[in-house]
Order: C-alpha cells, then structure tokens, then sequence
C-alpha cells in the first residue's frame, strides 16, 4: 500500500513539476508528445482520446445512465387514435441495458489508465528533453517491444481475451445477482430493476421455499464434496502404494490398466454406470439371478440410495488421478528413512503414520485443497448419474436430493428462468469456496512451513 502511495506522489509530484504542456495533456491527450517531437504517437494518443469522447456522445453516456435505470419504457399495446387500433411500442430492453452498461464502464476504466499512462508517458518525455538524454522516436518505441518491453507485447492479447471473455461477464453476472431478473421479469415485455441484497435476504434469511431449499442443499454439496475429495485421496493413496510395493510384479502393466479410465469421458463412463445400476440394469438383474436378492436394489431411486452411489461411482473416475499423483511422490521419497525406520523397529503402519502420509500431504495439501473445491462445483457426476433426483414435492423448482449448488443453478437457469437467484448462488458458491480454501490452506503446514521445505 505504502509502495501503491509512493507511486501515485511521485506521477502527481511529476505533472507539477512539468511544463504547461504536460499539464495541457490532462485535457488533450498527446500534446505534449507532439510539442517533444513524438508526432505519431502524440497523434495516437489524441485521435485516441477523440474516439472515446465520439463512443461516449454517441452510445457511453446513454449506456451508463441506462445502467443506472435498466429501461423505462415498457414494451406494450396503445391505442393510436389517428388509426383507431391498438398499435405495439416498443420497449427498453434491461437485459442488453444492462449488458451495454458493463462494456461502457469497462471503455471508461481502460481510457483512464491509458489516461494515466499517457499523463506519465508525457511527464518522463518531457523531463528527458530538458534535461537533454535521448527521447525515443515512434520506431525505438516498436522496436522495443521486441526486446526490453516483450512482456507488454505478448501480454496485450491474452489481457484483452481476459477482459472480453471473463471479467465482463463475471461482472455482468455478478451484477444481475442485484436485480430481480427472473422469470416474471422477462425483458423486452417485463423489465427488471435494481433490487439491492434481496435476493441474498431470500436465499439465506428468509422463511421463502427458496430459503428452505438452500440451506439442505448447501448441506449435501459439502458432505459431498468432503466424501468425494477423501475418498479418492485415500483410497488412490493406498493403490499407488499398493502397485509400490516390492512384492508386486508388473507395476506397469496395473498403473496402465487404471489410467485407462481416465482415457474414457467421464461423462461415457457415469452414463454406464448409471444405466448398470437401473433397476433393470446388469447388476440388479445378475443379482437376482444368482438369488442374492429378491427385489431390486433402489440404487438411483431413494435419497440415500442415490447418494451413496453418486460417490462410490465417483471413485471410479478420482481413483486414478490419486493414484498418478501419489506415485511420483512416492519415487521421490529416500529410501534411508524407511532403512532407519525398519532398524529402530517400527513397522509399516508407523512407517506410514511418520514418513509416507506427512511426506505426501505436505506436496499435496495445494492439491487437496483445489480438488476439494472442484467437487464442490463437480456437475457431471450428479447430472448424468441421478440428473439431480430423486427429486421431492418439499423441494423448490425440480431441486432434488442430489442437487449440488452448482446443478440447482443450472436449473434455475434452464427450467425456470430465475436468473437472479442463479447469480445469487454462483456468488456464494465463490465466497463459500474461497473462504474455505484461503482458512484451510492458511492453517496447513504446506503454507506455515514453506521456506523450511524448501530448505
């Protein structure tokens, strides 16, 4: 912060220290570079400047004030006397006000640093030239960015493709979270407004179907996500130590074989297990036949059932990835701890308790701890396993007792049209695996002990 301040002294100290035309190019851009010889560049800056005064005339300013009303008029019928009928007028439409508004004030955003980086550019130009070094001509300046400026240069695009394709939508997404865009508020014929934390209020404080529908499901999505990371964690932990083992031959031939489900689509292989355990599928039907069971075994049909199955069937496809991760580490682990384990006489399970686990949590925690918060957002094993069901008639808009946050969303969005309260969710879906993340990893030894490790 003190860094931050010291920075913006010394540009503020600099414009004053300037001449009056550095001054002047806080209101017109590239003028002091054209009055230093810097022609084309001062042009740039200028027609630069032109472009955006033309956008905000023409389009800027009417998007920001329509960001601030998200539509006045309201699409409808009225009658034209001149006519006698009823004509259609039509309306604002908040949704691309909305929309127009975010790109306008993401152009605002960037002419002001460009604004500052050209107030700077000026200040530096013009203390070169008085105090007599060399000022750089348009083509020293191109030349550079191949060459002491190259990270500027291959940066440029990927930071445009950032800001067109995630910020602005991340930012039109969380700012529909504050309106009451939903499915009665349907623009052009419905528009929607500004509504502040009421959707928050619903979802959390509230006695609504939407507040008692939150609440379960945020319980399943973290008993979920816990079972999901600590099973595969576990369970690929104790295969790559398996496989590790002296005594077990072929240990290519087992590793290649358990890769090979990762080759598969997880989607192919959760719709196979899904169609195996249908009441008629392969399993309930052997079962049968060998006489083990009478009636067929609820796996998708009862809330428990179902649960139980999303996980065991998600090991299928978790298992491996452990299991590659933990053999590595494994190799990598000297063999004289264990040779003076052995000599103190501790066993393999105290050998396990004291050298393998904390060696292998101390590498994976950062894994552990993403892993936990992908199962958190994980949509395919509960769509095309369970589709989020069974669902019950307690539950709000076809929300079902396998629904994650991340599905139930999904549905807001598709069967519903709720669009408000799905922002709302994908927020907190962020906060609630942020905090998370940041306090687990903050309390880890991986985090505490980083400079020891590495030493």
């Amino acid at each position: 912060m003190a860094k931050k301040l010291r920075k913006r002294e010394s540009l503020w100290q600099q414009y004053r220290e300037s001449d009056v035309f550095v001054k002047l190019s806080a209101g017109i851009m590239g003028l002091s570079h054209i009055k230093n010889g810097q022609i084309l560049k001062g042009i740039g800056y200028f027609l630069l400047e032109l472009a955006f005064v033309v956008y905000m005339i023409e389009k800027g300013a009417s998007s920001l004030a329509g960001l601030l009303t998200l539509g006045t008029q309201q699409q409808g019928m009225v009658f034209d006397k001149a006519q006698g009928i009823y004509v259609r007028v039509d309306g604002d439409n908040s949704m691309m006000m909305l929309l127009s508004g975010v790109v306008a004030l993401a152009v605002v955003i960037c002419f002001w640093v460009v604004w500052r980086a050209q107030l700077a550019s000026a200040a530096d130009t013009a203390k070169r030239k008085r105090e007599g070094r060399h000022v750089n001509t348009v083509v020293e300046d191109l030349k550079s960015l191949l060459d002491e400026n190259i990270h500027k240069l291959l940066l440029f695009i990927p930071m445009v493709g950032l800001i067109g394709f995630t910020v602005l939508p991340l930012c039109y997404m969380i700012l529909m979270a504050f309106t009451n865009y939903d499915v009665n508020h349907q623009p052009p014929g419905n528009l929607f407004t500004w509504i502040g934390l009421d959707n928050f209020r619903v979802l959390l404080a509230s006695s609504s179907t939407l507040s008692h529908t939150f609440w379960p499901v945020l319980g399943w999505t973290l008993i979920w996500a816990f079972f999901a990371t600590f099973t595969n964690y576990f369970l690929g932990m104790f295969l790559a130590m398996l496989i590790n083992m002296k005594t077990i031959r072929w240990k290519k031939v087992w590793r290649t074989i358990f890769v090979l489900t990762i080759a598969v689509p997880s989607f192919v292989s959760l719709m196979v297990i899904r169609t195996m355990l249908n009441k008629f599928g392969v399993i309930n039907v052997e079962l049968q036949n060998l006489g083990f069971i009478a009636e067929a075994i609820p796996f998708l049909t009862t809330p428990l059932g179902a649960r139980i199955s999303v996980i065991v069937a998600n090991m299928w496809i978790g298992i491996p990835f452990t299991m590659l991760i933990t053999t590595g580490i494994l190799t990598n682990i000297p063999g004289d701890l264990y040779e003076s384990a052995r000599i103190d006489g501790a066993g393999p399970i105290k050998m396990f308790q004291n050298i393998t686990l904390p060696y292998i949590l101390q590498i994976t925690t950062p894994y552990l701890i993403s892993n936990f918060i992908a199962n958190f957002n994980n949509f395919n094993p509960i769509y095309f396993m369970t589709e989020g069901g069974p669902e019950t008639l307690e539950y709000f808009k076809g929300a079902g007792k396998t629904d994650l946050l991340v599905t139930w969303l999904y549905k807001l969005t598709t069967d519903s049209m709720d669009y408000c309260y799905a922002a709302a969710i994908g927020i907190l879906i962020f906060l609630i695996s942020a905090g998370l993340s940041l306090l687990v990893y903050r309390r880890t030894k991986a985090y505490n002990s980083e400079e020891e490790w590495q030493t």
